[in-house]
């Protein structure tokens, strides 16, 4: 079974730093993309961040774009997301998501439809 384990969420102020860890398991890390969704409450989800585990190939919604950046590590079966000069707007619980995919990762990619192995999400929470 494909199994994503999320972790890292917290509390932090607003400017400061965090980093997210999605560890999975259960199938072959290679031709997947893994992506980082994010929902406030009373909002949809919405896409924040996808990665190729190929290609390494990446994209980043608008909002985070610049202050994110997500990155693998093969190895571990593992996938970050680093996030800088947080905003009390980035608050939401943040969920990894994998589906196999084994081109380079398009926008399409950060629709929540796309991806049918969800982990439990992590509470994130920006404090002005």
């Amino acid at each position: 079974d494909v199994q994503l384990q999320a972790s890292g969420g917290g509390l932090v102020l607003a400017g400061g730093y965090m980093r997210l860890s999605c560890a999975a398991s259960g199938f072959t890390f290679d031709d997947y993309a893994i992506a980082w969704f994010r929902q406030a409450s009373g909002k949809e989800r919405e896409g924040v961040s996808c990665i190729s585990s190929n290609d390494g190939s990446t994209y980043y919604a608008d909002s985070v774009k610049g202050r994110f950046t997500i990155s693998t590590d093969n190895a571990k079966n593992t996938v970050y997301l680093q996030m800088n000069s947080l905003k009390p707007e980035d608050t939401a619980v943040y969920y990894c998501a994998a589906d196999h995919w084994p081109g380079t990762v398009v926008p399409g990619m950060l629709l929540p439809s796309e991806y049918d192995a969800w982990g439990q999400g992590t509470q994130v929470t920006v404090s002005s």
